[in-house]
């Protein structure tokens, strides 16, 4: 993350953001131009970072983790305790003359921990390795929601683009179907020509209807990530920062992706547990000092309890030392578990680094190929198009048969469509891989506009040296916001420029 901060040439993608009307390869420029209110990309991370409910739980879950220093370090702090105890004494022994019949007594104690073979500072060692892994998981959640985020934006775009395809591509070949008919009514054309025409008609509806359903279902998606319904959404931006080879991608990845940042966390976490593990076999030292009132409220002595003192104090301190000499195998045993834990978490880093690199080749691999596709896709929209044109104008003279006519336009069709997919294929892949890198997080995207950024660090500077056992954070309630509200979504679509248009 750091890393892309420090690359002044590269533009970040807030800054883009800002800039939404500038030149883009992989820009949505089938939808047109935006319009002058738009949603923008930029408005829909910031909406999601402040709102999903998802973000939200993996920030709380991280301020739980946090207290396991303060839970750790407190096993080292000095505890005290005062035990008070009543006692009625309900059946004497006949040889009891002067027991007493009743007594309350009070001990307060104060214990020091002076040595723990070293397990409370390896625990707490390990519980600060901890929150730093669960804080880069938070970064991963960050920018695993905005890849998520930027899918949704990209599908709303697209299933319009393909609805708008769809709609369009009905009423051309109405219009066909009801010219062909005409020329059928004067002789022109047999009925094979208009039943072609026809069944084009309502291939073309039933491919209307499943569009509508999957703009719904983006639209929905889109609700479901960033909190409120979509508007007129705008063409996105330029992504900034994106690597000009798989090996520059991999280098970044390998020193920025959180997840493999918090396997290797986790992994030197668990070497503090092995350490605190092998301290069970060590000494122990406390200093410990008590004390203790007692009342017996005139009953102590019986018969003649004015010869006794009703009530005592007294007080004593001291050092204890534990030495274990044996446990049954318990402290070995507890080493090797921590030890193969310990096993098991480096394999893990190589697991991640393994699953990143790969990831991020076949990302890079997708998003070279997208890119390839729009290009290909864009001469292919220019031939179609120039190739209905030709096949009407031969149509009109009699060297073109309607179901040529028909063809030619269903290859237009799926030449646009492959088109707006290759720009969307292309900007989520582009992004993804930009996370894979460690670049799309809050603070890479510069969405601090929207308000201050939440700061993990805050929290665990906060509790981590904190002893009043009564302190507490304010009553849990939820955080972010609640979608009920929210009319279901429809598939209608404003005015459209077609691609090529």
């Amino acid at each position: 993350m750091a890393s892309l901060r420090a690359q002044p040439l590269r533009q970040p993608l807030g800054r883009s953001l800002r800039y939404a009307g500038s030149a883009s390869l992989l820009a949505l420029a089938a939808l047109g131009a935006a319009p002058a209110m738009a949603d923008d990309l930029r408005e829909a991370l910031v909406n999601a970072y402040n709102t999903n409910p998802t973000l939200e739980s993996a920030r709380a879950t991280q301020r739980a983790t946090d207290e396991n220093v303060a839970i750790n370090r407190a096993q080292g702090r000095p505890t005290v305790n005062v035990t008070a105890t009543h006692i009625e004494f309900i059946q004497q022994s006949s040889n009891a003359f002067t027991a007493p019949e009743r007594n309350l007594s009070i001990g307060p104690q104060l214990l020091v921990p002076v040595y723990s073979g070293g397990a409370v500072r390896n625990n707490i060692r390990a519980a600060r390795e901890r929150v730093e892994a669960g804080q880069a998981d938070l970064r991963n959640s960050e920018s695993a929601l905005f890849s998520q985020v930027v899918a949704a934006y990209m599908d709303v775009l697209r299933t319009e683009a393909l609805a708008a395809l769809a709609t369009n591509n009905v009423a051309v070949l109405r219009t066909n179907l009801e010219a062909t008919s005409d020329r059928f009514q004067i002789g022109d054309l047999t009925i094979t020509d208009v039943a072609q025409s026809r069944s084009r008609l309502a291939v073309a509806e039933g491919d209307l209807q499943s569009a509508q359903a999957n703009l719904i279902a983006a639209r929905e998606t889109y609700i479901r990530l960033v909190g409120r319904e979509p508007g007129e959404l705008a063409p996105p931006p330029p992504l900034p920062g994106l690597p000009d080879s798989v090996g520059t991608a991999i280098v970044s990845a390998l020193e920025n992706n959180p997840n493999l940042e918090a396997a290797k966390q986790r992994a030197e976490a668990a070497g503090f547990h092995t350490k605190a593990a092998g301290a069970g076999r060590l000494p122990t030292v406390n200093l410990f000092v008590n004390g203790e009132y007692s009342d017996f409220f005139g009953t102590l002595g019986g018969p003649v309890a004015a010869q006794f003192a009703q009530s005592e104090k007294t007080a004593n301190a001291g050092v204890r030392v534990t030495i274990p000499l044996f446990q049954g195998g318990l402290p070995a045993a507890r080493q090797r578990q921590a030890g193969a834990r310990e096993s098991a978490a480096l394999e893990d880093v190589i697991a991640s680094e393994r699953q990143i690199i790969a990831e991020t080749r076949s990302t890079y691999a997708n998003w070279q190929a997208a890119n390839a596709v729009i290009k290909s896709a864009q001469a292919a929209v220019e031939a179609a198009e120039l190739s209905l044109e030709g096949v009407r104008a031969e149509n009109s003279i009699g060297n073109r048969q309607i179901l040529d006519v028909l063809n030619a336009e269903q290859e237009l069709v799926q030449a646009r469509a492959q088109l707006v997919t290759a720009r969307r294929n292309a900007y989520v892949a582009g992004f993804n891989l930009l996370a894979l890198m460690g670049r799309a997080e809050a603070r890479d995207l510069n969405l601090d506009t929207g308000g201050p950024l939440y700061d993990p660090t805050v929290n665990a500077q906060r509790v981590r040296r904190k002893m009043n056992d009564w302190d507490r954070d304010p009553e849990p309630a939820p955080k972010s916001t609640r979608t009920v509200d929210i009319p279901a979504a429809t598939a209608t679509i404003g005015p459209q420029l077609l691609p090529g248009e």
